[in-house]
């Protein structure tokens, strides 16, 4: 892509302006996103989907390729057909003392005429393509498609020990709240006076250009290169036309009755209300999300759960087929043959009970399988992690479905973290009938710990 110079359209390329044809096509992107996540995203694409390209024709480049004839016949070039082919390219100066293509030899390759070893000729069309790339990258192509594999629910899905864990926990429920209406209205105030900040709506300029990068560099998120910012106050009134059912919106987000939501507005200082003034969007989210806080304080021992007549069908929560990344290791024990986890914490915990001599059957559980929780539209889900089955000559307490997070210690959660781990406890003592056991647990060994081993 190059300039054309507007009254008479002539190309700005390195022919007419020599040296300047880079200062002068310049490609500005104005992102739709912060400079960080656009640098960020365009260097991982880029990553993603080339290939490591060769800079050599070196013996080692040649080595495995597969080229065709005329007639389609395929032959993989083996070590000593490579050294050959190498060696009668350094002789005809197609590559130098280095391996790299002269000058002279990207003039013989474009023109087809490199001199190659007699039982080579007959590829000659794609060993030429093979040298063109060392120079062009042309035959770099993405590679997202073979990097995603499937995985199909196998034989651990079918076992009985795993159908009659799923007996046990495809139950759904519903749930009571007691608590002091007058209470969370008096600690929403409260909460709200002393926490409640509306930041100015300030926008950021950052300027950056993507310099000359390998693919290492780019992984690394070392291709851009900033070179200014500068941030700057909006001062335009953004909201003056727009109309806001602000009680109704904190009401989807806490699940509390407008009269609730209108005596908590009521009572707050004027200086935090006129807040609403600064962004109203932004003040319905993070007034929701402190009222959401106090209200799960005060739930967390006022809550009870009902088992219901409803349950989870198996062929809706768990999909036939999941896709995974290339390069995840394969695991025992699971329904899948692999695991798609979502941190490092799940991955250890993934392999733990891949290796275990007392696990029978274990599955992640997908977030179609939900307990409702009383915090809003928005968040009123909480999926548990886990689906173990241990061995039942092995372990007393077979049955157990595990959240796991990296500290054991209570005080670490708060707010709804705490509740949605209330919740869960609430709700497998209902339908578990003492045989599921829930917890929250850091590691496989802690696990151990909760279990009663023969």
């Amino acid at each position: 892509m190059v300039c054309v110079e507007g009254k008479n359209g002539i190309r700005q390329d390195y022919d007419t302006v020599g040296d300047a044809v880079h200062s002068v096509n310049k490609l500005t992107i104005i992102a739709s996103e912060s400079y960080e996540d656009f640098a960020k995203g365009l260097q991982s694409e880029i990553a993603a989907t080339l290939k490591d390209r060769p800079q050599k024709a070196e013996i080692e480049f040649f080595i495995g390729k597969v080229v065709t004839d005329a007639m389609g016949v395929e032959m993989r070039i083996d070590k000593e057909v490579a050294k050959k082919l190498n060696k009668i390219l350094y002789k005809n100066d197609i590559i130098d003392e280095d391996d790299k293509i002269t000058e002279e030899g990207k003039i013989a390759i474009e023109q087809n005429k490199v001199v190659l070893p007699e039982n080579l000729e007959p590829f000659r069309a794609s060993i030429t393509k093979l040298l063109k790339s060392v120079y062009t990258g042309e035959m770099i192509k993405p590679e997202n498609d073979r990097n995603i594999i499937t995985a199909t629910l196998n034989k651990n899905f079918h076992k009985k020990e795993f159908q009659e864990l799923w007996k046990k926990i495809n139950i759904k429920t519903i749930y009571e709240v007691k608590f002091n209406t007058k209470k969370l209205i008096n600690d929403s105030v409260i909460r709200l006076n002393a926490d409640l900040y509306i930041s100015d709506r300030i926008y950021e300029i950052k300027t950056g250009f993507l310099k000359d990068s390998n693919k290492e560099e780019l992984q690394n998120k070392e291709g851009f290169k900033q070179t200014n910012r500068e941030s700057k106050k909006l001062d335009a009134d953004l909201y003056t036309d727009t109309v806001y059912d602000i009680v109704g919106e904190i009401v989807n987000v806490t699940n509390l009755t407008r009269r609730s939501i209108v005596a908590i507005l009521q009572k707050i200082s004027p200086q935090k209300f006129v807040l609403l003034r600064k962004n109203p969007e932004e003040f319905i989210a993070k007034s929701g999300g402190l009222i959401n806080e106090v209200k799960a304080s005060l739930i967390l021992h006022n809550i009870k759960y009902y088992k219901t007549e409803d349950r989870y069908d198996a062929k809706s929560v768990f999909t036939n087929e999941i896709t995974v990344d290339r390069n995840s290791e394969k695991v025992k024990n699971h329904i899948y043959d692999y695991v798609k986890s979502d941190s490092n914490i799940e991955t250890a915990f993934a392999e733990a009970l891949s290796t275990s001599a007392v696990v029978s059957v274990f599955a992640k559980l997908p977030k179609d399988f939900y307990i409702t929780i009383p915090t809003g539209e928005k968040t009123g889900k909480y999926s548990p992690d886990w689906a173990i089955v241990f061995e039942k000559e092995k372990v007393r307490e077979i049955y157990f479905v595990a959240e796991t997070k990296g500290s054991d210690k209570q005080q670490d959660l708060r707010g709804i973290e705490a509740l949605k781990i209330h919740c869960a406890e609430e709700h497998f003592k209902e339908i578990g009938n003492g045989e599921v056991l829930f917890s929250k647990v850091s590691t496989y060994e802690k696990m151990l710990e909760m279990v009663t081993l023969k």
